[in-house]
């Protein structure tokens, strides 16, 4: 269970005809994955929501913070990317270093993270595609359109999140050049809407509404994450909103707005030069995001008061409420086409991973074969398809969120421990980038993964119990005896 395999057999496996991507992602190609992914729904309304929750136009201070801490495992992803250029990303990165059952383990976290993510994601469009067809005079019928949790009944289906789902998947299994100069069409198209919004609102951003721009404590809040009472019992610090400790805990929410960068990992196998452009795809997008947020966060606070920010719909309100009714349309326009390119690409991203698993055996290996025409493993892209489009058809939004940031987390604190282990057992491979202050970044940023997981409900860490002990199910009862290493000796 043990067993890792080289990086030498990882790299001589890209080259079975019958498991073999083709090259052809540039670094630009890589950038434009990453702020596919990256920019969505939370830049439409994460900043607003924060804002005006728990710390007032300081939340730019907390997108800082998140981009540091998610910065710290992006690079330790981007050494890994540059070093073992193969698809699987934190899996493949993984069987390297720490053995196959952590990799099966890894593996199936981001089958988790990036299979509901897509779920989650399409049913938010499926939310702004509504508003759009409402904003523009159109309609949606109710019955087959998006239902939260207090409204929805067993047998709803989400028809537009499933139709979705359904059009990418067979664009996806078309191709991955393909697929992604449509994401790049809809990545400008989403960037546009981005930089409108915060090129209009500059003309109504008032400087009295930072004043003050850390506003003053409201005192503890309530937490049911596992972290909360340990903190609380040994240093005594309850949760805040406002306030300093506010401007902290609003780090913790607007982290997982920043999820996604990682999905480029899983794209490193269909890379031209993955040792060079790998890291550039990883840390620019992870930068442009960044500078993106800051600026429509300090926008939005700047517009509108924070305690007067409507946190279910920040942008379209704050333009409603100077006057300008009619940005809502453009703002919805621009959600239904950013939320596009996310779901895309987290479907990319999945295929990716469950296609390295099959190479491996610990999943059936005719099921990863690739198609010879289209260079993309079909099987693997129309099952998960299928999956994702049930997930997203039948369940209630709001319920699968938090699912998604404990595998992300999870994937994130091992692949900042593996850095370390890779450096001391191979100590002669070529690192075209290196993290600096190893191994004290990259035991950092797995601690803060470990933090940010512990906040979590203990709800979600129910659930995700159940999801590994199925994955224990299947690598006991196929992988271990299935798997290339276990065959091949």
């Amino acid at each position: 269970m043990l067993r890792t395999k080289s990086i030498e057999q990882s790299l001589r496996d890209t080259d079975d005809p019958e498991y073999q991507l083709k090259k052809k992602l540039t670094a630009v190609d890589l950038t434009v994955f990453g702020i596919g992914v990256v920019i969505g729904a939370g830049i439409f309304t994460l900043t607003g929501q924060v804002a005006a929750t728990y710390a007032g136009p300081a939340v730019a201070i907390s997108f800082v913070i998140a981009a540091v801490c998610c910065a710290l495992a992006a690079i330790c992803y981007a050494e890994f990317a540059s070093t073992v250029p193969v698809a699987g990303s934190a899996y493949t990165f993984s069987y390297a270093t720490l053995g196959e059952l952590v990799a099966w383990i890894i593996g199936w976290d981001l089958v988790l993270e990036l299979m509901l993510g897509a779920s989650v994601v399409s049913q938010g469009w499926s939310t702004y595609l509504v508003t759009f067809l409402d904003e523009i005079g159109l309609g949606w019928p109710s019955a087959i359109g998006p239902a939260d949790a207090e409204h929805f009944q067993w047998g709803h289906l989400n028809v537009a999140a499933v139709l979705l789902v359904a059009v990418l998947t067979v664009l996806v299994a078309v191709g991955i050049k393909e697929s992604l100069r449509v994401n790049l069409v809809l990545v400008a198209v989403k960037l546009f809407i981005v930089l409108f919004v915060i090129v209009a609102g500059l003309f109504y951003v008032s400087g009295a509404n930072y004043s003050p721009f850390i506003p003053p404590s409201s005192g503890p809040i309530s937490s049911d994450g596992l972290a909360q009472p340990l903190i609380q019992a040994v240093l005594g610090i309850k949760p805040q909103t406002f306030g300093v400790l506010g401007v902290i805990s609003a780090a913790s929410v607007v982290f997982f707005a920043y999820i996604g960068f990682d999905v480029v990992a899983t794209t490193a196998e269909e890379a031209r030069d993955p040792q060079r452009d790998l890291p550039r795809g990883i840390i620019a997008s992870l930068a442009i995001c960044t500078v993106l947020y800051i600026a429509v966060a300090l926008v939005i606070t700047g517009m509108v008061p924070y305690d007067k920010i409507d946190p279910s719909a920040a942008l379209a309100t704050a333009f409603r409420d100077v006057g300008q009714g009619g940005f809502a349309t453009v703002i919805a326009a621009g959600a239904v086409a950013g939320l596009t390119t996310v779901v895309m690409t987290l479907i990319i991203g999945t295929v990716r991973v469950v296609f390295a698993m099959s190479r491996d055996g610990l999943l059936p290996m005719g099921f990863g074969r690739t198609n010879p025409t289209t260079g993309t493993p079909v099987r693997i892209t129309v099952t998960v398809g299928i999956l994702i489009a049930v997930v997203a058809g039948v369940t209630p939004i709001g319920k699968l969120e938090e699912m998604v940031n404990i595998g992300t987390l999870t994937a994130f604190a091992l692949v900042s421990i593996a850095v370390p282990v890779l450096r001391r057992r191979r100590p002669d491979l070529t690192r075209p980038f290196r993290v600096p202050f190893s191994p004290v970044l990259p035991i950092l940023a797995a601690l803060i993964c470990v933090y940010l997981m512990l906040n979590l409900s203990i709800e979600t860490w129910l659930r995700f119990v159940v999801w590994m002990a199925i994955g224990f199910v299947i690598y006991f009862g196929y992988g271990h005896r299935h798997s290339r290493l276990s065959t091949e000796r």
